[in-house]
């Protein structure tokens, strides 16, 4: 089996003071698992993480090779991305017993061509992963499934249609439904979408107009007109 190979460093600092560690290019992480007496905090250089991510993915085996410690065998879990730079500011890594069965979601991927489709239907992910259970080694890195079973609107792929390698198990409901294709909206259908839209906008105007006349709670209370004298 060809691993990915990543190189770690050990990390001392914690807390905020990691933001020193991404503004030079690396990665703060942290290993775990029950083959460790304890978690290492750990630093991995950013451009060689995203490259191991890239070949491994969440589901393969990378060997995290540590400065000056022996290599560790993982799984890249817990993904922390900064949602404005879109950098990676944070990673977890999973240390497996290469002779014990471990569990992984593995990534579906879609191929082949479907009639439905080329119909103008919408294809559905109703599972984006399957989780399986394997020896490390025999972790798949995706699983392929063929969508040219779904010929009419009416056919769906299950979890029992996908083909795996040998010395996998599924986890998930055999009868779970994988993917389906949609069919397109009729003229009729756009039609009454387009109108319940409008009649929801119209009731959303109504709301804050009426919102808008009604007089602030907590306002001053309108003085009472002056008596006449008598």
């Amino acid at each position: 089996m060809q691993m990915t190979i990543l190189s770690a460093q050990p990390r001392t600092v914690t807390g905020r003071k990691t933001d020193a560690l991404r503004a030079e290019g690396q990665v703060p992480a942290v290993a775990y698992g029950s083959v460790l007496k304890a978690p290492k905090n750990l630093s991995v250089e950013r451009m060689a993480f995203s490259r191991a991510l890239k070949e491994a993915g969440e589901s393969s085996i990378v060997e995290l090779q540590v400065e000056g410690e022996q290599a560790l065998h993982v799984l890249i879990q817990n993904i922390q991305v900064d949602p404005i730079r879109g950098q990676v500011t944070h990673v977890d890594f999973r240390a497996v017993d290469m002779n014990k069965p471990v569990e992984a979601d593995v990534k579906l991927v879609p191929v082949g061509a479907s009639l439905a489709l080329k119909a103008g239907g919408t294809l559905v992910h109703v599972l984006d992963t399957l989780e399986v259970r394997a020896l490390p080694k025999d972790l798949p890195h995706e699983l392929t499934v063929d969508i040219a079973r779904l010929a009419t609107f009416d056919d769906v792929i299950h979890v029992k249609d996908i083909a795996v390698p040998s010395g996998v198990q599924v986890l998930d409901d055999a009868e779970a439904t994988v993917l389906l294709v949609e069919a397109p909206r009729t003229e009729e259908e756009l039609a009454a979408l387009d109108q319940a839209v409008e009649m929801d906008v119209t009731k959303v105007e109504k709301v804050e107009k009426k919102k808008a006349e009604e007089p602030e709670e907590g306002g001053t209370a309108e003085a009472p007109a002056p008596m006449a004298k008598k």
